[in-house]
């Protein structure tokens, strides 16, 4: 889906667009307004993600303006402060679908959106299919397979292997896998995570030899790597 994201942090517009777009989105960050109300009258927005306040403009007119030229269905959401209840009553008011609160939580963010685009979009909430070599991950309900056998994973396991698999090559924090995993789990001992890339990593046989390496990176986190061609 193409996302546009109003934000005149680029820290944490560049965070959300880095999430989503691992999420398998296609996603647009702006810094103002005016700029993304001229880019919307060109291109189509399937969902809209604005800081609130907006900064250069009300954030009411904005989203208001915003809405006018996306689909009817199309749904918007708003990041806020948590103790920003007048700004939140606002947000809803002028007619956002959804909220999160800052700081962000990258598990609730693709949640929340994953969830928003369902409601607006079920004609395309069908089985997603995401192929990597000889590994179809089927993301509803959840199925993995390598090369027609289904592999026999838990709900955590294909998650985590997807996340690995959407980020080829890039190396993954634990706080990252941590939040992108196990979401709303605050506690979760550093053996857990590393029972379950072990796992993933044989149920898959993410080897050498069948062009794929799962490797630790040293104080870090975890890397899946593409070996030559497949």
């Amino acid at each position: 889906m193409r996302i546009a994201v109003l934000d005149n942090d680029r820290s944490q517009a560049e965070l959300i667009c880095q999430v989503l777009t691992a999420s398998g989105h296609t996603c647009q960050f702006f810094d103002n307004g005016k700029d993304m109300l001229a880019q919307m009258r060109k291109d189509s927005t399937d969902l809209l993600i604005m800081d609130w306040p907006a900064g250069d403009l009300e954030a009411a007119d904005v989203l208001r303006r915003a809405k006018e030229k996306m689909a009817p269905d199309a749904p918007a959401m708003f990041l806020v402060g948590g103790s920003a209840e007048d700004d939140i009553v606002a947000g809803m008011m002028a007619g956002a679908d959804d909220y999160v609160v800052k700081p962000l939580r990258r598990g609730e963010l693709v949640a929340r959106v994953s969830a928003l685009l369902r409601r607006a979009y079920p004609s395309q909430a069908g089985t997603e299919q995401l192929q990597f070599g000889p590994y179809v991950f089927e993301t509803r309900p959840g199925r993995l397979l390598k090369d027609g056998s289904v592999i026999d994973v838990t709900q955590k396991e294909f998650y985590l292997a997807l996340l690995f698999f959407r980020n080829i090559g890039r190396p993954l924090s634990r706080a990252y896998i941590h939040e992108a995993v196990w979401v709303r789990e605050t506690a979760v001992p550093s053996r857990t995570m590393d029972t379950h890339v072990s796992r993933v990593r044989n149920k898959l046989s993410l080897r050498p030899e069948n062009g794929f390496r799962l490797v630790p990176v040293y104080s870090y986190g975890y890397r899946l790597e593409k070996l030559g061609a497949m």
